[in-house]
């Protein structure tokens, strides 16, 4: 009997639930909670938008959109996106996924930080973006049903939220700083590191070797 929150079903696949396993053991609570918690948005958004992305693949994004945090997929340093996403496509690709399905849970997790871009990509990617920004700054939270919310929030609880997930971006990320440069997440260096100053593109182009 498939698990249903908020009138939303979890896919009732082996790869779903062995996404489920994987990083429930690997990551905190809090961030389990976080990557459920957009999964529901991310399908609530692509119903609101009548688009239909596969739930799950949806699903496997929403899991794994996080999981570079903690875990490096690679001995190069890289966007924790792009861990996520290396895990998660080798993740489907070990299960007979086709390649197209696989490249588009790549690009919904490593894109999901990125402004301007998923939206005009495959369901999936633009579903997945949205439902990050849901639960981390509140996008399209006043229209959403009451009752489906709470039944989501019963299940999967923020508790302080704001804070903790901020520390854990920061703890993702804190030793390969170099990586957030044009990102969002250099942001959240400056607030945890005093006196830290990203490199910018200005100093890029004037830095650069060219006499002019």
């Amino acid at each position: 009997m498939p698990e249903v929150i908020g009138g939303i079903e979890i896919p009732e696949t082996a790869a779903a639930a062995e996404a489920t396993r994987i990083v429930r053991e690997s990551i905190s609570p809090l961030m389990y909670h976080h990557s459920r918690r957009v999964y529901f948005f991310g399908l609530i958004h692509g119903r609101q938008l009548a688009v239909r992305p596969d739930p799950e693949l949806l699903y496997v994004s929403a899991l794994f959109h996080d999981y570079g945090l903690l875990t490096a997929f690679s001995e190069a340093v890289q966007r924790f996106e792009v861990d996520g996403a290396d895990h998660a496509r080798a993740f489907l690709l070990e299960r007979g996924f086709s390649t197209a399905a696989a490249e588009t849970v790549w690009a919904a997790i490593a894109l999901h930080t990125t402004p301007g871009i998923p939206h005009r990509m495959a369901p999936e990617i633009a579903a997945t973006q949205l439902g990050v920004l849901t639960d981390v700054v509140g996008l399209g939270l006043d229209g959403l049903d009451h009752d489906q919310l709470a039944e989501i929030l019963a299940a999967h609880p923020r508790g302080d939220f704001k804070n903790e997930f901020l520390r854990a971006q920061f703890d993702g990320f804190k030793d390969r700083p170099e990586t957030t440069n044009g990102t969002v997440n250099s942001d959240i260096l400056e607030y945890f590191i005093p006196g830290f100053r990203r490199t910018t593109t200005v100093d890029r182009i004037l830095g650069s070797p060219w006499p002019s």
